[in-house]
């Protein structure tokens, strides 16, 4: 596994940024004395714990896969869960068991697991998060911290709450994560929205933001944090490139920002999507843990070498849905490492068993997979719609840069009159996602017969919802939008699908309805 050999500058003080109320929070006495908690010898009458005789579990155990239960070649699939009887008949499972009270030192036990505990996670926990920080995500600074939470979006709130004053604004991509936004509001935290382009938010168009925002206008101070999904970016599926990410992170130097990185889909980067004439070349052999992670786009704490930022990372897209992971943040001084620690439930998880080259030898397979369901979805869509691919035809939205497909009515064009070619009008568009979980279409919106009776969002609404009282719910675009007042043109809706847990003839059958129904909503009226 890759390292970096040489020592690293410590992080700079960033302490100015925390919130007031961050700032006002006093330290715990209880958590105070957790210092001595654990010293051999010391019995502790000081804290309000349970007894762990008393906790209703003698032992918790399961099953769990091996971490070579998925392929890493490009391969195909008879079914979105029918691989998982396969592998538990075939033996391809372990157990595990945690009792109650472990038989030696440092092993995992009820007592502690269920116990109160340090605020800043369970050691087993923090001990695997900041291997795979050190070995994969490579903080290009010394001193940063490990703590954990239950969920980004749990993360993001701590984060925001920790840095943030009430009427202030926090950066966020043009289109974005609509939990995100929904958790600062009631504390009069708003987004400020940067433009976009195929890699996600612009460089560019973030500087000039800065540069040149007046504060009086615009009502709020200058923002000093920005909110992010690099990687597989929730909705669009843009996979942000290492240099772009130098860019951005030079800008946030040069006026101050706070990066908050939220990274759930960092491990399902798929790479280019190829129609299923052309996928021979698709990567054929295993590859080991260095090189798995070498073919990675970096994280943003590879060029952090200051400690501005904070990387929210989880395991709810990779091993479970119970919403754990872990911060790697910077220090902040003793403001964050002590007093300004995230609270949260404790959660060991199965990768501690596999250890980090298991670990990364599940997420290559898994990464596999959903490289077979992104390419399973476009392949329905390619045998429902006649797709076109051509240049981006606008270079100021979230598509410009890439190739994009342009989705128009399956029709054999060879018997078509010319008439007939004249009505042969785009339903929709889309980039084919290079990570995450989602497909984003944007809607040709303009050729609706009541375009100019009905703004975009109205007619988004009505077709969305004539797919769902046709049995087919997607994502509706507007709730994505960071701030609807400065989107894209009003002759463009949005939909996001997602391809990450339906049966794959489910996912065949809904790309059917939504064909049925689009064709019948763009039909003019007799």
């Amino acid at each position: 596994m890759a390292t970096v050999s040489e020592k690293l500058p410590e992080s700079i003080d960033l302490s100015h940024h925390l919130s007031n109320v961050s700032k006002a929070r006093p330290l715990s006495p209880l958590k105070g004395l957790q210092k001595y908690w654990g010293r051999p010898g010391l019995i502790s009458l000081a804290g309000g714990l349970p007894s762990p005789d008393y906790f209703p579990f003698s032992s918790v155990g399961a099953d769990i896969l091996l971490p070579t239960s998925f392929p890493t070649q490009a391969g195909t699939s008879n079914g979105a869960f029918s691989w998982l009887w396969n592998l538990f008949s075939s033996g391809q499972t372990d157990s595990i068991s945690i009792p109650r009270y472990a038989s030696k030192p440092g092993d995992l036990d009820l007592a502690s697991i269920l116990q109160y505990n340090m605020s800043s996670g369970h050691p087993k926990l923090r001990e695997f998060a900041k291997e795979v920080t050190d070995k994969v995500f490579r903080p290009a600074y010394s001193d940063y911290a490990i703590l954990a939470h239950v969920g980004n979006t749990d993360g993001w709130m701590k984060a925001v709450l920790t840095l943030c004053n009430p009427g202030e604004g926090v950066l966020t991509d043009a289109w974005t994560y609509p939990s995100a936004l929904a958790c600062m509001k009631p504390y009069n935290i708003n987004p400020v929205a940067v433009a976009m382009d195929g890699e996600g938010m612009r460089a560019d168009a973030l500087r000039e933001l800065l540069l040149t925002w007046d504060a009086e206008s615009r009502g709020m101070p200058r923002p000093h944090v920005m909110y992010t999904i690099p990687v597989g970016q929730n909705p669009t599926g843009a996979t942000m490139g290492a240099a772009r990410k130098k860019e951005v992170y030079d800008v946030c130097v040069e006026f101050d920002v706070i990066i908050v990185e939220d990274d759930p889909y960092y491990f399902l980067q798929e790479g280019p999507y190829r129609p299923k004439d052309s996928r021979n070349s698709l990567r054929q052999h295993q590859l080991n843990a260095t090189q798995f992670v070498e073919e990675l786009v970096p994280s943003y704490l590879r060029f952090d070498y200051q400690g501005r930022v904070i990387r929210l990372e989880t395991f709810s897209k990779r091993l479970d849905a119970v919403w754990v992971g872990s911060l790697a943040i910077p220090c902040l001084q003793s403001d964050w490492k002590g007093k300004r620690k995230p609270r949260h439930k404790l959660h060991v998880d199965s990768a501690s068993k596999w250890g980090l080259d298991g670990y990364l030898r599940w997420l290559q397979g898994l990464q596999n997979q959903y490289i077979v369901r992104r390419d399973y979805l476009l392949d329905c869509l390619a045998d429902e719609f006649d797709l076109r691919m051509g240049p981006a035809p606008c270079d100021v939205d979230c598509f410009s840069g890439c190739d994009v497909y342009t989705a128009y009515p399956k029709s054999n064009r060879s018997i078509m009159s010319e008439k007939q070619r004249l009505t042969d009008e785009p339903l929709f568009s889309f980039v084919p996602p290079t990570s995450g979980m989602y497909v984003w279409l944007k809607l040709h919106l303009d050729r609706h017969p009541k375009h100019g009776m009905m703004n975009y969002n109205d007619l988004e609404l009505a077709l969305w919802k004539e797919l769902a009282e046709a049995g087919v719910l997607f994502g509706p675009g507007h709730m994505f939008a960071a701030d609807a007042t400065v989107q894209e043109p009003e002759d463009e809706g949005h939909f996001r699908i997602s391809f990450s847990n339906a049966e794959f003839d489910d996912l065949k059958k809904a790309i059917s309805i939504f064909s049925r129904v689009i064709a019948k909503f763009f039909r003019p009226s007799k």
